[in-house]
């Protein structure tokens, strides 16, 4: 089972917006978007990280947190007269509390078109399981078989 802190997020708003007025120079990510489901026996989490490098992008579980990292680098156009410029840049950060039900160690990612997924496999132990019913009298037993869910 995953744990999802939503107040992660107003936090880092928060310390964003504290920090002062920003020029468009200096304008980083405000949160990565997500989605997180649970299909069969493993959780699937999908974040858009457009325009990302994809080799910045980093995913790591440590002591039960999963924690997603990404960087866009600003366009350097010395000689660029800016008409618009609202695309954020820097490091992108998102964090997630992994329960003690996934399987840490077989947890995957791939990054696709400025898509990254993440499969985060249940535990074999947290998966449903048929217990051993038998007769008092020692008659029948039903045997152990695997449920799925």
């Amino acid at each position: 089972m995953l744990r999802f802190d939503p107040f992660g997020d107003v936090d880092a708003l928060t310390r964003t917006l504290l920090r002062g007025g920003q020029s468009g120079s200096e304008r980083s990510p405000l949160f990565m978007p997500m989605d997180l489901c649970k299909v069969d026996d493993h959780y699937v989490l999908t974040a858009d990280l457009p325009g990302v490098d994809p080799g910045s992008v980093d995913v790591t579980a440590d002591n039960g947190t999963l924690t997603l990292t990404a960087r866009r680098t600003q366009r350097s156009e010395d000689s660029a007269q800016w008409l618009a410029n609202e695309r954020f840049f820097g490091t992108y950060r998102r964090q997630l509390a992994l329960g003690d039900g996934v399987d840490a160690s077989r947890i995957s990612a791939t990054y696709d078109n400025g898509v990254l997924t993440v499969v985060i496999p249940v535990a074999e132990a947290a998966k449903p399981r048929r217990i051993d019913v038998t007769h008092a009298g020692g008659a029948r037993s039903i045997e152990t078989k695997s449920v799925d869910a």
